[in-house]
């Protein structure tokens, strides 16, 4: 059981990354913020899903 959720969970973390670096993709950022950006969510996912969703480019 543990394995399943912790699967899961890890599952839904991804989600969300690739959720982050498509709306960095499609934001109105100039292309170094967006390549920062993802770089960020890419090498550190945890602490860069937090920072990209307290900091991150709106819109």
């Amino acid at each position: 059981m543990n394995v399943e959720v912790g699967g899961l969970l890890g599952l839904i973390w991804l989600a969300l990354v690739i959720w982050a670096i498509i709306k960095v993709v499609k934001s109105s950022a100039s292309d170094l913020a967006k390549v920062l950006w993802i770089l960020l969510l890419l090498l550190a996912p945890v602490v860069g899903l937090i920072i990209w969703a307290l900091l991150g480019p709106k819109g």
